[in-house]
């Protein structure tokens, strides 16, 4: 993929330019990327009664020691995302770190790290919000983002020990994500990993695989492409009844499919349209989709068009109906190309917002030249959907990739510089997502909660207490977080609102405020549809880390009249509060009548003094005021293997599930003194921990494992024990 651009005509890329340049196969893919395109409380607090169903009260403490870095070797025992060859391997042996495998060959019961890939969190389903911006449209252009999240070999199945990591939050603007990778060295049917899928699943938002059939120059090979489309002596596609299973077996949602490999005929691409036309087939009973990419055309040759036509629409859509879900439209799209696209889809019966027309952003992110209105016009309606190439752009780019730095540029990218949607700066360029498309929530049922944590953190906190100085990533413990950043409306001037990691209540990020309040501001946070029908609470979780302030939070009975109109919030009475030092516990009673619905939360701050604020919110719920059960403890925890080296192992642990509903588990060691320290959490039931030390002659280390709810309560655990001796 050349350079990216788009302004009034898009560039043309040379023929024969593939989607992504694949690293040679001879390279090592250690490091292999592809490498293009109511009043609550006032005051200044610390120490605190737990919120949420947490344990005992916050108290400064001293961070416990980090536990020692893995190797830099893999450890045999590591779990990693799955990827395959659809039968046939390459010729020679692959590099160091790579495992080929072929997805011929796979079976559920045969692959060994299926507990620690498959995601548990099912799709919520999701409603649209009256928009704060007036040109988001909510029945219009919808957005699709192919991302790589780390190379194809040797991608963790569950996290790792680092806060550098493309921690995407703005679920509420995608429709789908696809998990891009794959090589022609390494593997070229890719499994998503379960991190990124339980936190696109909390938010709605559903994950293909992805099938990368890469050019000839690259390392492609047409075998491949025939072995993917091959059938039995019964006429059926196996690889599509594979991929059906691996998709359902990993808890996944459909699959990419984009064949650049050149030097088919028509037969081959008849045989490429009866294996779409299977795999929906299959996978529909289940919910699964399928995207095409414009590459391969109806004459088999790759010749990408820029556009839906005669020569890839039987790809789309054919004299029996149809074949794939959506279609991912190359690059080199004109804004003649678009219209007449969108035209054909109609045509055809089909929504012109099932095509995505792409925009490379990998190696300019917002600086990227896009003719925005051949897309997506203010003044009349959208013509296609859009998708984005590599947005983790907002990452790569940076020098400073501390979390702070990363989030501050991802706002950017989605919301705009102004980074509030419901005022954005002068468009100058960059058209951000917030201002064009509606975002959209799964916040719809009691309980809710969220402590702002982002699936990243420099610190693992419980209850404003550290307990793990360890940085770490696990997409799967992220939050639901709020979908616009940041609403803020305030007579005065406006502070700054961020998502920050140098404090937390719970997880490894809080939501700060700070800034001189010379007037009330308002900051919107969730936008919901909560039935509210008797007696609710709503508790916060914040401290002020400067001078005192009021707290309110905001409820809204009803919507906007129309896009780009105020929330309507209105503010609780009925007020009572925890005092003391460091984090403050404080709670709202709402008395609603039955068949009352919360559409939006927001909180109020006012100064009561003349000097600067630092407000910090670690943890927000909204829950009925009856008296709650803490949730069902997992059973039978065990070492499922260990390798140990000097007086550290690495071990794979399993539990058996707890009763009723739990948002994820959590995994501690006991300490010789009885204090605990954090090693991981999942929404599965099985973890790898790639390094635990030996505290002195302790003759065994002792392990916890709890389940968490929805509202941060947690269970008894159960325990086990790794003997040293």
């Amino acid at each position: 993929m050349p350079e990216s651009g788009s302004s009034a005509t898009p560039p043309t890329p040379a023929p024969g330019t593939p989607i992504s340049r694949t690293p040679d196969p001879r390279t090592p893919a250690a490091r292999a990327r592809p490498s293009r395109r109511g009043l609550l409380a006032g005051g200044a607090v610390s120490g605190a009664a737990a919120l949420l169903g947490a344990g005992a009260p916050a108290r400064a403490a001293t961070a416990p020691t980090s536990p020692p870095a893995a190797p830099t070797s893999p450890p045999a025992l590591a779990p990693y995302a799955s990827y395959w060859f659809p039968d046939s391997l390459p010729d020679g042996v692959p590099g160091p770190g790579i495992t080929w495998r072929s997805l011929a060959g796979w079976t559920p019961e045969s692959d060994p790290d299926l507990a620690h890939n498959a995601s548990c969190v099912p799709l919520a389903p999701r409603f649209t919000p009256v928009p704060p911006h007036p040109d988001a449209r909510a029945d219009q252009a919808r957005i699709s983002a192919l991302v790589s999240f780390a190379p194809t070999a040797r991608n963790p199945s569950q996290g790792s020990a680092t806060a550098d990591y493309y921690a995407l939050t703005h679920w509420a603007y995608l429709d789908e994500l696809v998990f891009w990778g794959g090589s022609a060295g390494e593997g070229i049917v890719l499994a998503p990993n379960a991190p990124v899928v339980d936190a696109a699943h909390r938010n709605g938002v559903r994950v293909l695989g992805n099938v990368f059939l890469p050019p000839i120059a690259y390392g492609g090979d047409l075998r491949w492409t025939r072995d993917l489309v091959q059938r039995d002596s019964l006429g059926r596609y196996p690889i599509a009844a594979k991929l059906v299973a691996v998709a359902r077996a990993y808890g996944f949602d459909g699959w990419f499919v984009n064949a650049e490999t050149d030097g088919g005929d028509s037969v081959l691409a008849t045989r490429m349209r009866g294996f779409l036309r299977a795999l929906r087939a299959a996978g529909e009973p289940y919910g699964l989709r399928i995207t095409w990419y414009d590459a391969m055309n109806s004459t088999g040759r790759v010749g990408w068009q820029g556009e839906l036509d005669a020569l890839n629409q039987e790809f789309f859509e054919d004299r029996a109906g149809r074949v794939a879900d959506t279609m991912f439209v190359d690059f080199r799209w004109t804004a003649r190309s678009l219209a007449a696209s969108g035209a054909l889809a109609a045509r055809l019966g089909r929504s012109p917002y099932e095509l995505w027309a792409a925009v490379d952003t990998e190696s300019r992110g917002w600086d990227t030249p896009v003719d925005w209105d051949a897309v997506i016009p203010r003044e009349r309606d959208h013509v296609v959907g859009y998708g984005f190439y590599r947005p983790e752009w907002t990452l790569g780019h940076l020098s400073d990739r501390s979390p702070d730095a990363f989030h501050r540029a991802d706002d950017r990218f989605w919301t705009g510089d102004s980074l509030d949607p419901a005022r954005p700066a002068p468009e100058t360029g960059w058209r951000a997502p917030a201002t064009a498309v509606a975002d959209r929530s799964t916040v719809a049922a009691l309980p809710f909660a969220c402590a702002f944590n982002t699936g990243h953190g420099l610190r693992w906190y419980e209850d404003g207490k550290v307990t793990s100085d360890a940085p770490w990533n696990h997409l799967g413990l992220q939050d639901r977080l709020p979908g616009r950043r940041w609403v803020v409306e305030t007579d005065g001037v406006r502070p700054a609102v961020t998502l920050d990691f140098a404090d937390a209540w719970r997880g490894g990020s809080s939501l700060l405020v700070a800034g001189a309040l010379t007037a009330p501001v308002v900051i919107g946070l969730h936008s919901t549809r909560l039935p509210l029908s008797g007696p609710t609470a709503v508790e916060l979780v914040h401290t002020a880390g400067s001078g005192p302030v009021g707290v309110e939070v905001g409820i809204a009975l009803r919507e906007p009249a129309a896009p780009g109109e105020p929330v309507p919030y209105t503010w609780p009475a009925t007020v009572t509060r925890s005092a003391g030092r460091g984090w403050l516990r404080a709670r709202a009673s709402l008395d609603a009548p039955a068949g009352t619905t919360a559409y939006a939360i927001a909180v109020r701050i006012t100064a009561r003094g003349t000097g600067p604020v630092l407000w910090r919110l670690g943890a927000l719920a909204v829950r009925d005021a009856t008296a709650r059960r803490p949730p069902g403890a997992p059973a039978a925890l065990r070492v499922d293997a260990s390798a140990r080296r000097d007086g550290t192992a690495e071990l794979r642990l399993s539990w058996r599930r707890a009763a009723g509903p739990v948002r994820h588990y959590e995994l501690h060691r006991r300490l010789p003194g009885g204090d605990r320290r954090f090693l991981g959490g999942t929404c599965g039931t099985a973890l790898y921990l790639p390094a635990v030390s030996r505290c002195g002659r302790e003759p065994a280390t002792g392990f916890e494992v709890r389940a968490v709810d929805e509202l941060y309560a947690v269970s008894a655990p159960a325990r086990t024990a790794l003997g040293w001796e």
